[in-house]
């Protein structure tokens, strides 16, 4: 397997990114069904890894999971003005089945609100019934003109939670739990990737949101990209479906509702935050595989004792460590060791005939390629050793990750400033400016504000476009 397959980023990060989803064997597109991707083991192995880590913080803040349709009926989608404007673009429809024109067309989902504000309203009738928290797994489609895999398909993999409550209050505090509690504390804590929690202009919130909170974590390139979505819907849907509650008073109220989710562009967001030019690279705590123990024998004798000696020092790993025996025969230890380089695994065993002898085994560290990131070490404490070394590595990621956003982040204070710090990464800014005046600097830079962060200076400033006072402060950069 040669070296070269992978494009520099410095040459062309575009393509470099599409040469890791290659080579890493993570998908490849699916020609016959247009902006579609076939998801391989690898990279499947990796979003079960992300399904895992996140159903466990949505269940542990009282959510259940449930399903509902793909098909959603074309009238519920035009129920709500705000949303199916902006979804109109994007929306697939069935309009034939079993031979006939249907009566209603059905679209395939791309977000389901309208389908589970229509069964909340069967549902709920009392106070009694609130809070309400769902959350399903499941598939979209959105129909793209531009694709990029897991950044941007026609069909993508996600969660989307869906909660009713009985006030405002409740429907927020719902909202800014999933946000911190859920997704920021996933993608820090297990993904190694910092984020920034903040509030979505009504110009880039989500269509018929009250509110829209988000994430935004940037890639190696300085650009943003947007890692989950948390939206306070406000009444807006409740009242296009009828969605109310008789309260104690024996007063019928609209309820207050929520959506949320992330997707499968997370493992897009992984690929461009921590891999390099040497492939993939997995952060310890999201990685399918851990280990991968390389076993080197020239022959059935050293074949016997090598295999002996792997057998006995991964006996206790069981349960604290994720590993593979790569012990295939048909293969070179150089192609080995390169496949796994490029797949991710944080850390890699070479144990040949010499090691059994000296009781040693070779320790390659995926986050430091080469011969700096490999070592020589005891097989007695081995175990512990590893548990050690993973964990230093997870955080080592982050803190790199972290690092590269300051060095590429500044504060502007005049336009100009901030036009030149889009090119390269995150611009923070005072900000006082319309809708209209987003546009305009999104049509002149192609930078968006990316969000208002929930942490705001205490002191005020001039507005970067405006000129005028404001005590708010947003990020403006370019995005995926």
């Amino acid at each position: 397997m040669p070296k070269d397959v992978i494009t520099p980023r410095a040459t062309d990060y575009n393509q470099w990114y599409l040469d890791i989803v290659r080579e890493a064997d993570l998908a490849e597109p699916a020609e016959v069904v247009r902006g579609c991707i076939v998801v391989k083991a690898t990279g499947w192995g990796i979003w079960e890894m992300m399904q895992r880590e996140l159903d466990q913080r949505i269940k542990a803040t009282g959510h259940a999971n449930v399903q509902f349709p793909l098909l959603i009926p074309k009238s519920f989608i035009m129920k709500e003005a705000e949303h199916v404007e902006g979804f109109a673009p994007e929306v697939a429809e069935v309009t034939r089945a079993g031979g006939e024109e249907l009566t209603e067309p059905y679209v395939i989902r791309p977000t389901s609100e309208t389908i589970i504000g229509h069964f909340y309203s069967r549902w709920i009738r009392s106070y009694r019934d609130l809070p309400l928290l769902y959350n399903q797994w499941c598939n979209v489609m959105r129909w793209e003109m531009r694709t990029r895999p897991f950044l941007r398909t026609s069909e993508f993999w996600w969660q989307e939670g869906h909660t009713a409550h009985a006030t405002e209050a409740e429907a927020e505090a719902e909202t800014l739990t999933i946000l911190h509690e859920v997704y920021a504390d996933f993608v820090e804590q297990v993904m190694a990737v910092p984020v920034i929690r903040g509030l979505k202009t009504e110009k880039e919130k989500f269509p018929g949101a009250l509110r829209s909170y988000c994430i935004e974590a940037m890639m190696q390139d300085g650009r943003a990209l947007q890692a989950g979505t948390s939206h306070n819907l406000g009444q807006n849907f409740a009242r296009a479906f009828d969605i109310t509650y008789t309260d104690q008073n024996n007063t019928v109220q609209y309820c207050w509702t929520t959506s949320w989710g992330v997707s499968t562009r997370l493992v897009g967001a992984l690929i461009m935050t921590h891999s390099d030019d040497e492939g993939l690279v997995l952060p310890p705590r999201l990685a399918p595989t851990q280990v991968v123990i390389v076993p080197i024998y020239k022959n059935p004798e050293e074949r016997a004792r090598v295999l002996e000696t792997v057998e006995r020092i991964t006996g206790d790993w069981q349960g604290r460590l994720r590993f593979k025996i790569d012990d295939r025969d048909n293969l070179t230890p150089g192609f080995k060791f390169n496949e796994w380089e490029l797949k991710g695994v944080p850390v890699r065993l070479e144990v040949g005939p010499k090691d059994v002898e000296k009781n040693s085994v070779a320790v390659a560290r995926r986050d430091v390629p080469g011969r700096e990131g490999k070592s020589f070490v005891p097989q007695a404490g081995l175990t512990e050793r590893l548990v050690a070394l993973l964990d230093e590595m997870q955080t080592g990621l982050f803190r790199r990750a972290l690092s590269f956003r300051e060095q590429r982040s500044a504060t502007v204070r005049t336009y100009d400033e901030l036009k030149q710090q889009v090119e390269q990464g995150f611009a923070w800014a005072y900000w006082d400016g319309s809708a209209d005046d987003e546009r305009r600097i999104q049509e002149e830079t192609r930078a968006t504000i990316r969000c208002i962060p929930l942490e705001q200076p205490e002191a005020p400033g001039v507005c970067v476009y405006t000129g005028r006072e404001t005590t708010r402060q947003v990020v403006f950069a370019r995005a995926y």
